[in-house]
């Protein structure tokens, strides 16, 4: 197996020297294990990638039709983007738990508990804009809904990393997180083509709510009914043995003290701030420049489908290389150009395919880059748990999300004249978006720049393994083995 070094020092110790014995019986325990995967985590995989995906369309239902939902509902704009808003309320206080929950609950209980708080929320949802539902309540009871999805995110988005690891072997784990994160993305991708379209076709919230909570159903019955262990038989690969072995909080100290994983922490985590900001404003953005919500929405979804594309393609590239964070870098740099771009084209009308190419460009390398960060933060972070270190940096990006959104729509001033605008709700919508698109792709850039110049690490989990000389993987067992038995709780 090949492990790449930056040569800049030494691994340091993974574990307090006063463990060494224990370290030493559990390297003893590596050397005799024989690895296998077996078929049935692809189906998990399913499982997963098809919450993830229903999870996202809840989050995002209402962005690209945020003027409609307000008529709708009968409430004022900033009310409609509370409804995506909740998800990064939510997560800030909700993750820390949620990490815990997976780390020691495990995978199994954390995805039928996920589905079954979407399904919910999702059902929730599609009561609220309902005729016997008096109109001052709509708006709480679908909010109500929302927050339900919302505690379900963390459980599901922080998974892609922890299933990747017990269930995956490491020449697959890269493609099998790209595959359940993107998963998330695809829907941000149906949201946007969906939303405005059913609210053309349809003209009622209720049916939109409605088509949405079916795919939630779905998720629900298959993680009920479907996944049955809470870890394989036999481990896929030797870091799975040892990944874990600190408990939470220690794991959570060991993270805050190491200085590659608190760059990436803030430094992605800005990214994904940003990209949140853009998932939520960009309907807003583009109508008061007389683009269509019809528009707005294909442009959301020719940056998810680049992004989902650029994922695929990273997936296979770091499988075989191993180049994590190069890969992060020039991804986040040339992600910095495109949202640069983006702020300047955004402010002009009748430039479609400008900004058209601007928002693939976006999409390709920022979207694409999310599964390999996140591997990257286990790489750095080893052997903390999967879903304590991916979880961690999902709570910093949306922290910073919720701040980027105040301080955008806090600086998008009311325009005195917008000839141009098309946004339904008169002058609510009709706003100044040239601060803060500008902004935004400063933020981007700044965030960009700290990565570049001060990440550097070692990627412990591969040095861990090639360490461990573990023996050729197998595919598919039917017999048992004593770690299945000793990790169930």
């Amino acid at each position: 197996m090949v492990v790449m070094d930056d040569g800049r020092a030494e691994t340091e110790a993974l574990v307090p020297s006063s463990r060494e014995d224990v370290r030493s019986q559990r390297d003893s325990t590596i050397t005799d294990t024989k690895f296998k995967v077996y078929k049935r985590r692809w189906f998990i995989l399913f499982v997963l990638c098809l919450l993830n995906c229903s999870n996202a369309m809840s989050w995002l239902t209402f962005a690209p039709v945020a003027d409609q939902t307000a008529q709708y509902l009968r409430v004022s704009l900033n009310l409609v983007n509370w409804l995506s808003l909740v998800y990064v309320v939510v997560a800030i206080f909700f993750s820390l738990v949620t990490t815990w929950v997976l780390d020691t609950l495990g995978l199994r209980f954390s995805l039928i508990m996920g589905s079954w708080l979407n399904m919910l929320g999702a059902i929730l949802r599609a009561i609220g804009p309902l005729n016997c539902i008096p109109e001052w309540a709509m708006f709480p009871v679908v909010m109500g809904g929302q927050t339900l999805c919302a505690f379900a995110q963390p459980l599901v988005i922080f998974a892609p990393t922890k299933l990747a690891a017990l269930w995956f072997p490491d020449h697959q784990r890269a493609t099998a997180n790209m595959m359940a994160s993107m998963a998330n993305t695809v829907g941000l991708l149906l949201a946007n083509i969906f939303s405005p379209m059913i609210i053309s076709y349809s003209s009622t919230l209720f049916m939109l709510l409605l088509i949405y909570a079916i795919p939630a159903i779905v998720a629900c019955f298959l993680a009920t009914v479907g996944i049955r262990e809470r870890v394989p038989r036999t481990p896929p690969s030797a870091s799975v043995l040892t990944s874990s072995t600190e408990p939470f909080l220690q794991g959570v100290k060991l993270l805050l003290t190491n200085k590659a994983y608190m760059v990436l922490l803030v430094c992605f985590g800005s990214g994904i701030g940003i990209f949140t900001c853009f998932s939520t404003l960009l309907e807003q953005i583009l109508c008061v420049k007389g683009y269509s919500n019809d528009f707005a929405g294909l442009c959301g979804a020719v940056a998810i489908v680049f992004g989902v594309l650029g994922a695929f393609l990273l997936g296979l590239y770091v499988d075989k290389t191993k180049k994590f964070t190069e890969v992060t870098k020039i991804n986040m740099c040339l992600t910095s150009l495109g949202c640069s771009v983006f702020a300047v084209v955004s402010l002009l009308s009748e430039q479609k395919v400008v900004i058209g190419a601007v928002c693939a460009w976006f999409g390709f390398f920022g979207y694409s880059v999310y599964p390999v960060a996140m591997e990257l933060g286990v790489e750095c972070s080893y052997p903390v748990g999967e879903a304590t270190s991916s979880g961690l940096i999902f709570v910093s990006g949306q922290i910073q999300a919720a701040l980027y959104l105040l301080l955008l729509q806090a600086l998008a001033k009311p325009m005195a004249d917008s000839p141009l605008s098309v946004c339904a709700s008169g002058t609510d919508a009709s706003l100044n978006w040239t601060v803060p698109v500008l902004v935004m792709a400063g933020l981007c850039t700044l965030g960009t720049c700290c990565f570049v110049g001060f990440f550097h690490t070692d990627y412990r989990r591969l040095r861990a393994e090639a360490t461990a000389s573990p023996d050729t993987v197998t595919d598919q067992s039917t017999g048992g083995d004593t770690w299945a038995n000793s990790t169930d709780a």
